[in-house]
């Protein structure tokens, strides 16, 4: 989880795109442009699923990504599944 915030954070988006599970993954990760991630809270995390909330600035000013994330286990690393934001 706190790898794919940093490589979110500085623009990594290919890894971002390799550590997201290929069931889920999407045909192109991006992100809006403009979008600057400042910080990183780690509420929960319980076997595979991770609580956070990750704060940005953007155009229209500061704001906040809570999420429940699902990550799956296989060939000895973790990947991204899917996440319920709010």
């Amino acid at each position: 989880m706190r790898s794919r915030y940093s490589a979110y954070a500085v623009g990594d988006l290919r890894y971002v795109d390799r550590t997201w599970h290929p069931r889920t993954r999407p045909e192109e990760v991006t992100t809006p442009p403009g979008l600057r991630w400042t910080g990183l809270q780690v509420h929960a995390a319980d076997g595979d699923v991770v609580e956070f909330t990750a704060r940005y600035v953007g155009p229209s000013g500061p704001g906040a990504l809570h999420e429940v994330s699902r990550f799956e286990r296989r060939a000895r690393r973790w990947w991204y599944v899917d996440g319920d934001a709010s």
